[in-house]
């Protein structure tokens, strides 16, 4: 088991929804960069949700974003783990949210997920709608790209 740490925040001045995920997979790590597992649906959904192509490298993915006033970040600031499963996370530090919060003019909050949502309301005690989706992995058969097509749209 190693020990790692999560990305920096994408964020600007104009970012109005923050995507919260849990901490990044073994693909995104060897990436560098969030959502890197190829069967991961998140670009795709983005993109649809914008009307754009879906970003390969991570310029345009960071720029897909941004244009659309998307902050993406992980909850997880630094944890001990093997995979990508969230339930492998152990000794978990979270992020300052703060930081970000006091930067931009998020209105809401969404989290990739249940480990995103449920480690998110443990630590955030603001005043902004924190919205739990259902996860963007592969490994969840539930997935339903309508709710976050309807949250993404409603900015």
């Amino acid at each position: 088991m190693g020990h790692y740490n999560g990305f920096a925040p994408v964020y600007d001045a104009d970012s109005r929804i923050l995507i919260l995920g849990s901490f990044p997979s073994v693909k995104s790590r060897e990436q560098a960069f969030y959502y890197g597992n190829k069967q991961n649906r998140f670009w795709q959904v983005l993109a649809e949700a914008y009307g754009e192509q879906v970003p390969v490298a991570v310029e345009d993915k960071k720029r897909l974003c941004l244009s659309h006033g998307v902050a993406l970040w992980d909850i997880v600031d630094s944890c001990d783990t093997e995979g990508s499963m969230d339930a492998e996370l152990r000794n978990v530090r979270m992020v300052d949210l703060s930081i970000l919060l006091s930067r931009c003019p998020i209105c809401k909050i969404l989290c990739n997920g249940s480990t995103a949502y449920r480690l998110t309301a443990s630590v955030y005690t603001g005043a902004l709608p924190l919205v739990r989706l259902p996860s963007t992995s592969p490994a969840n058969v539930r997935f339903d790209k309508s709710l976050w097509l309807e949250q993404l749209k409603n900015n």
